[in-house]
């Protein structure tokens, strides 16, 4: 099957912003591929460490919730 990994990449951008929390942090539970894509695109930190959650840049931030709006929003 031919997968578009950008499609995965919004769809977990836009779930990020449903378990965000601190501001701009977000539980980290996806796939790590998809969350390495991801950091390389710009729009979280470096999901590699300790933590159960990851910071989402500026941008990343803005992003995931439009993402979230446009996905999830009923009558969207």
């Amino acid at each position: 099957m031919d997968i578009d990994e950008d499609k995965i990449d919004e769809a977990v951008l836009a779930l990020l912003y449903l378990t965000l929390h601190d501001d701009d942090r977000a539980w980290k539970s996806f796939d790590w591929e998809a969350m390495n894509r991801l950091h390389d695109k710009g729009l979280i930190a470096n999901p590699v460490n300790k933590a159960k959650s990851v910071l989402l840049t500026k941008e990343g931030l803005l992003e995931s919730e439009r993402l979230f709006q446009k996905l999830f929003r009923k009558g969207a």
